[in-house]
This record gives structure tokens, C-alpha cells and sequence, in this order.
């Protein structure tokens, strides 16, 4: 028997993954009333070979208090219930909500963001006991279902921590999202090369020029021991979600370079963790006809 607790922010891609669920042979009972959830336990839990999930949310406002107590008596028990948490940046969700013109469950016609942060409050002692946290800011249809593939088909030890590499511009304005901010701007600039000014720090003749003095392998070394030292460390204080940023002045340069250096670094250094690699402003200058 195997039963997971669906669970998170409204807009963090519950319904999305209740359907990846299923698709992974789970019977999905979504919206279950909370003084229900004990003896629906009681019923489903015997069944060997049974996958259930039990999605439970914000919609049930002032009941939701009476499920900790709940999850603990069935802990006692003996009754394993794995909750599963999908969280999302308030800018994220707010976009999001903005883009389907949903009203939020606690916010009704009103402004959107009070009612997120409401439900932030309310919601996070589920985040504090989850077994698994999936923080969906930067991810995909695509790689949420590969999250969940790890967790549920695979069984891998899942680790709640994900890694976003990310490269800008400082003209554009910092990453809101960022953790940590590396300004990259002393490196040797490749837009006052005319030949090399069209190309990125993806192409090979980029990554030279920027990488030609050596400052930028001694800096990525030194960046990589700070961003290596704190990963286990932010994993144990129940940090999910980590945002580097690399900052230099268009975003298409240096900083691709330096993000791209760092991916690989990580990549091939540390076990799991997700991790991803972002170019924030990469086509800006051609978005704007520059």
C-alpha cells in the first residue's frame, strides 16, 4: 500500500501532478473532506498492491487545522501517509493566477497577493512535516513529471533540494528570485569585439575570450567551493530551492560563460540535487533591436 498526501500552494501545479499520478497507476481522490481522511485511511490502507493519493489543500479553509492532528494519530498508528508538497515563488503563483483569471481561494474578487501570502501561513506546517517538497518556480510540465518519476516509479532517495544556475543582465534589473549574486563584470568583455559581439557565451569563441587571462577559471573554482559548501548545509536547515545568479552588464556574455562553467562544475560534482541552467537576458538586445 502506498498513500500520498497531495498537498501545496494553489497554483503550484497540484492538478498537473494528480494527473501524472494516476498516469503512474495511482487512484487520485482529490478534494477529500478533512474529517473524512481517518477512515478513508482505515479503508484503502490494507490493500498491498493499492497507490493511493489524497489531495488536500487551501479549499478546506477553516478545517485545515484539523489535519496535523489527524496525520499524527495516523502516524501512531502505523499508517506511513508520504506528503508531498508543491510550492511556488508568490510571483510565480500571482503570474499564474493572472494568466488563467482565477480568483484565489482566499482572496475571492480581491487583490490575488494577500491572499497567497494568507495562504502561506496557513499551509506551512504541511511543507514543515512533507516528505518531499517540489518547488515548481522554474520547472517545467515536462520535468515536474520527471520529479515525480524519481520519487514514485524509480524510488530514488529524493533529496528536496533544486539548483537554478542562472546568468543576467544588470540593465535588466537583479533576478528578484536570486539567493546568491556573483557580478561577473570584471571579466574581459567581448561586446567591444565587433566580430564577437553578435555571438554568446554559449558559442565556443566567447567562452575563450572570456576565459583567456585565467581569472575566470580561478574565480568559477573559488565560486564553486562557496556554492558546494552551502548546498548540504542549506539541505539541512529545509531550503528546496537555490537560485545563483551570475550577473554582467547585457546578460549575454560573461555571465552565460560564467553559469555555463558552473552548471557543468555541479553537474559532475554533486549527487542528488536538481539542478538546471537559466540565460535570463540572453535575446534581450535582440528583442529590442539593438
Amino acid at each position: 500500500m502506498r498513500l500520498v498526501l497531495l498537498t501545496g500552494m494553489s497554483g503550484a501545479g497540484k492538478s498537473i501532478a494528480g494527473k501524472h499520478l494516476e498516469d503512474m497507476g495511482f487512484n487520485l481522490v482529490d478534494n477529500l473532506p478533512i474529517p473524512l481522511l481517518k477512515n478513508f485511511c482505515n479503508l484503502t490502507y490494507f490493500s498491498e498492491d493499492e497507490k493511493v493519493a489524497v489531495g488536500i489543500d487551501i479549499r478546506s479553509k477553516d478545517l485545515l487545522p484539523e489535519l496535523s492532528e489527524i496525520l499524527s494519530e495516523l502516524k501512531n498508528e502505523g499508517k506511513n501517509i508520504e506528503v508531498l508538497y508543491l510550492d511556488a515563488s508568490d510571483d510565480v503563483l500571482l503570474k499564474r493566477y493572472k494568466e488563467t483569471r482565477r480568483n484565489h481561494p482566499l482572496s475571492g474578487t480581491e487583490r490575488i497577493l494577500p491572499g497567497i501570502e494568507e495562504e502561506r501561513k496557513r499551509m506551512e506546517f504541511l511543507r514543515e512535516r512533507a516528505d518531499y517538497v517540489i518547488d515548481t518556480t522554474h520547472l517545467l510540465t515536462k520535468e515536474l513529471r520527471e520529479e515525480l518519476k524519481k520519487i514514485f516509479t524509480d524510488n530514488e532517495n529524493y533529496i528536496n533540494m533544486n539548483v537554478m544556475i542562472m546568468s543576467f543582465g544588470y540593465k535588466y534589473g537583479l533576478p528578484e528570485d536570486a539567493d546568491l549574486v556573483f557580478d561577473v563584470r570584471f571579466l574581459p568583455n567581448p561586446f567591444y569585439i565587433q566580430e564577437l559581439r553578435p555571438l554568446t557565451g554559449n558559442d565556443k569563441e566567447i567562452r575563450d575570450f572570456v576565459t583567456k587571462d585565467g581569472d575566470a577559471a580561478v574565480f568559477t573554482e573559488k565560486t564553486f567551493d562557496l556554492v558546494s559548501f552551502l548546498i548540504p548545509r542549506y539541505i539541512k536547515e529545509g531550503k528546496n530551492n537555490l537560485v545563483v545568479a551570475f550577473g554582467c552588464t547585457g546578460g549575454k556574455h560573461r555571465s552565460v560563460t560564467i553559469a555555463n562553467e558552473m552548471y557543468e562544475k555541479l553537474l559532475s560534482s554533486i549527487d542528488g540535487i536538481g539542478l538546471k541552467v537559466m540565460h535570463r537576458d540572453i535575446e534581450k538586445d535582440k528583442k529590442i533591436g539593438k
